[in-house]
């Protein structure tokens, strides 16, 4: 599983460079769809409405949008193979558990438990922040200590889900149509710690919002507090076999 997760990274990363390769284009021909966002359906529409004067541009025109679909394609294609796959997967349990946090979707809860393996191996949720690189830098000078920001010193592939999925705490807490037939299925320990996460991290998003914080300040600090919620249920499901 974890060649099929460093391979959807390296895919995603393709995926990212083609579509600003193809907003490059459009911008230097001045071309703008605005606030429309890149893989919206309005955004294709426009697309396949736009032509250039000069065949040369055309032609360009047309190889930066196939290579955006060539690259999107491959991406659910990789996708598609860990959703087949994680059945089989020892590891599986933990997975489903961890989707019943808000902002854990399938591929982000199997990026986490992939990167980490064994939750248990953390006596605390403090430890796997360090390791996610989500801990405040320190820096001393005789008694003074001054913090910074965050080491960025771990793994990055769990830091970049985590804080993926702490957008979403920015609205109201709630159980979407899409989470309600998954979380019913789990344990009523895990879901109990899942709503209890979304009631605390969503207050203290609108918190820190309302301090004046910037935006990615904000989303960093709650994926940090998300690391507690991740691993207390991690742990709730692998200590019966770590035993």
């Amino acid at each position: 599983m974890r060649d099929l997760i460093r391979l959807r990274s390296t895919v995603r990363q393709l995926v990212t460079r083609a579509r600003q390769h193809l907003q490059g284009f459009l911008l230097r021909h001045g071309r703008s769809q605005g606030s429309a966002r890149a893989r919206s359906v309005a955004y294709r529409r426009w697309l396949s409405t736009l032509a250039f004067d000069h065949p040369a541009q055309q032609i360009a025109f047309q190889d930066y949008v196939d290579a955006v679909s060539n690259a999107e394609r491959r991406l659910q294609r990789v996708e598609e193979q860990i959703h087949a796959l994680l059945g089989q997967w020892t590891l599986c349990p933990a997975v489903e558990a961890l989707q019943a946090l808000r902002g854990i979707a399938l591929i982000n809860a199997v990026v986490l438990v992939n990167e980490v393996g064994d939750f248990t191996r953390f006596a605390n949720p403090r430890q796997l922040m360090a390791y996610f690189g989500l801990v405040p830098g320190e820096r001393s000078t005789g008694r003074t200590v001054r913090r910074g920001g965050i080491t960025k010193t771990g793994n990055s592939h769990a830091r970049r889900a985590l804080v993926e999925g702490a957008w979403a705490y920015r609205l109201k807490p709630r159980v979407g149509r899409h989470k309600v037939d998954r979380i019913e299925a789990l344990p009523k320990p895990v879901r109990e710690i899942a709503w209890k996460a979304q009631v605390r991290l969503c207050a203290r998003y609108r918190r820190l919002t309302v301090l004046g914080k910037t935006a990615n300040v904000v989303t960093v600090a709650i994926a940090r507090e998300m690391v507690e919620f991740v691993w207390t249920i991690a742990c709730m499901v692998q200590l019966p076999k770590a035993a």
